[in-house]
């Protein structure tokens, strides 16, 4: 394995480009370690200790690598924000973690101090990129302080909370790692090598996603360290993607089904626009991916597109395109090292083709929920855990996904997944996006609702309703067509891509008078 290490790489290559930001501007190795060196300096300054937690809520930018950097060499928790949170949340999360700083970018800066006062109450440990009235300016600060390696160095590590789709967030503790920092991540490296195919050598990493979330942000610090250069995108949009893989020739991405039905959305002219030749793997998951979504991706840019299946509490399964094209829909196998298993809802393992809850385990990856040992405790079953997907495995072990637990529909005590039902509609011309929900009916309990968002230039009426309904059932088993569809001009969907079904379902339900 081929493994640099960032501080290795500033030291002996300062001028290569570690970062290019959204606007084209560039960091250097040697000046993104200077300032994470300053930061880490600065943290240590103001008094914090070893398993103390760091919270950003930060866009994609160089400073959420300071911060990453900084904190993983000092012994503390890195804790990211999703910034599209409610202020409510974050201050949540800042109460929840017992954050000791918080660093924060300007656009969001007054909405959490009106949630509630940010914890910490000190406002020398409450810092703004940019301006913002009761916090320091974060540029300012760490200005203050040496550019040089801090002393005494001890590793830390992430500390992710949950989307929160389904109540509050949860953040997923570990214990800190008994590495030095070098070795930590080139342990990590190691595991992205093997695991999901992340190059080993001179390579491109374009950051489609949000930094907060577990895989663009772990992907883009193992480059780091592997000595890439990481080219960051804001806000992700089909055509400029293309862009910037011609642009940069970008070598590998990461990426999720939304984006793929997008990108091949764009007119056939626009997307031989661009030269994608350079790419050798495209990394994807986060959600089901439509059979016919992905082979017409791989078509159209060959056999890079690899998939795994995981959460941000562990893993997971991966597959090639070869080995999906044999078994088309499958997640993969496991990890070298993981385990999964599907149990029934006394414990006992499914046989191959029966579906259940989804389990899994990797060793090394131990962890709790930060504060809730309750929700800990549900979601295990021995050493194995899970995060309330439901799927199978075939004869050979490859895991296929059928939806989540709180997805599942039951309509006259038959169980009905999501899942295949919005990849059937999704491969109608017509549709842009599709979200398939369970809805009340006085006699079966519950019926099949779907709601889909139009490619543009359709309009949406009760003749379009019936014939993607009579699409749905040339293509499925008769409990699984739906009853009925409504339009929206567009889903709920996270930054990453999930659809957000409690914010559909809870229409339906509310106005049958009941709660979900």
């Amino acid at each position: 394995m081929s493994f640099r290490g960032f501080w290795s790489e500033a030291e002996s290559h300062p001028d290569r480009v570690a970062l290019v930001c959204d606007d084209g501007s560039e960091v250097s190795y040697g000046q993104l370690a200077d300032e994470q060196n300053r930061v880490a300096n600065g943290l240590r300054a103001l008094g914090l200790q070893r398993g103390d937690r760091v919270v950003v809520e930060l866009q994609n930018e160089p400073e959420f690598f300071e911060v990453a950097l900084a904190t993983s060499q000092i012994g503390v928790y890195f804790v990211p924000v999703n910034f599209h949170s409610t202020g409510s949340d974050v201050a949540y999360i800042l109460e929840d973690s017992r954050a000791s700083v918080f660093i924060v970018d300007e656009p969001f800066a007054a909405a959490v101090a009106e949630a509630r006062p940010p914890f910490p109450a000190e406002e020398e440990r409450r810092f703004v990129v940019g301006d913002a009235p009761g916090y320091r300016s974060y540029e300012k600060w760490k200005a203050g302080y040496s550019p040089d390696l801090p002393s005494d160095r001890t590793t830390g590590t992430t500390m992710l909370y949950t989307s929160g789709t389904t109540g509050r967030p949860k953040g997923i503790h570990r214990a800190l790692p008994d590495l030095s920092p070098e070795e930590l991540y080139r342990l990590l490296a190691l595991i992205a090598q093997t695991q999901i195919g992340q190059p080993p050598d001179d390579a491109v990493q374009l950051v489609s996603g949000p930094l907060y979330h577990a895989t663009p942000g772990g992907m883009a610090m193992i480059g780091l360290h592997l000595g890439h250069t990481v080219v960051l995108m804001d806000h992700w949009s089909p055509e400029r993607t293309l862009e910037l893989i011609d642009r940069y020739k970008v070598s590998y991405m990461h990426m999720v089904p939304t984006m793929f039905h997008r990108l091949l959305a764009l007119p056939e002219q626009v997307r031989q626009r661009y030269d994608t030749s350079s790419l050798t793997r495209v990394l994807h998951g986060a959600a089901p991916c439509p059979v016919e979504d992905k082979r017409k991706m791989i078509d159209w840019w060959g056999p890079v597109i690899h998939e795994y299946y995981g959460s941000s509490e562990g893993g997971g399964t991966s597959v090639s395109t070869e080995e999906w094209l044999q078994r088309p829909g499958t997640v993969g196998r496991p990890w070298p090292g993981s385990t999964i298993k599907i149990l029934r809802e006394d414990g006992s393992e499914c046989e191959p083709g029966e579906t259940g809850a989804v389990y899994m385990a990797m060793p090394g990856m131990n962890f709790e929920y930060h504060n809730a040992p309750d929700k800990t405790k549900a979601n295990r079953r021995g050493d194995l855990f899970t995060v309330g997907d439901i799927g199978y495995l075939d004869d050979e072990g490859y895991l296929f996904l059928s939806g989540r637990t709180e997805e599942v529909i039951i309509s006259g005590g038959v169980n009905i997944y999501p899942a295949e039902i919005e990849g059937v509609l999704l491969s109608h011309p017509v549709v842009a996006d599709a979200a398939v929900i369970g809805v009340p009916n006085e006699e079966w309990g519950e019926e099949v609702k779907a709601v889909v968002a139009l490619e543009d230039g359709y309009v949406e009426s009760a003749e379009l309703a019936e014939e993607l309904i009579a699409h749905a059932r040339s293509n499925l088993a008769r409990y699984q067509v739906p009853r009925s569809v409504d339009f929206r001009s567009e889903l709920p969907r996270s930054a990453l891509g999930k659809l957000l079904k409690n914010e559909l379902r809870k229409d339906y339900w509310a106005d049958a008078g009941r709660a979900l």
